[in-house]
């Protein structure tokens, strides 16, 4: 199983999407400095994944998300995620 994720820093008010096959190991690796780009801060927090059965299916729907470029869209995921 392979997923995409969206992460949530307070400090930093900041979103970050990624793709993983393990969310509680990637989650651990950007809570402690491990992944560069979000070493600033160590609070993100999952607010959102969708699962997906395989690694193209997850890349394709992650690129789908970070190129509407829209802190908009991603915050209404994270609302509507019950009702999908």
């Amino acid at each position: 199983m392979f997923y995409i994720y969206i992460l949530y820093s307070k400090t930093a008010d900041k979103y970050y999407v990624g793709q993983t096959d393990n969310i509680e190991n990637r989650l651990e690796s950007h809570q402690t400095g491990i992944s560069k780009y979000t070493s600033f801060v160590h609070d993100w927090k999952l607010a959102y994944s969708e699962s997906f059965e395989t690694r193209n299916e997850a890349i394709r729907r992650e690129n789908e998300i970070k190129k509407k470029k829209s802190r908009k869209y991603i915050q209404w995921l994270i609302l509507n995620k019950n009702t999908n």
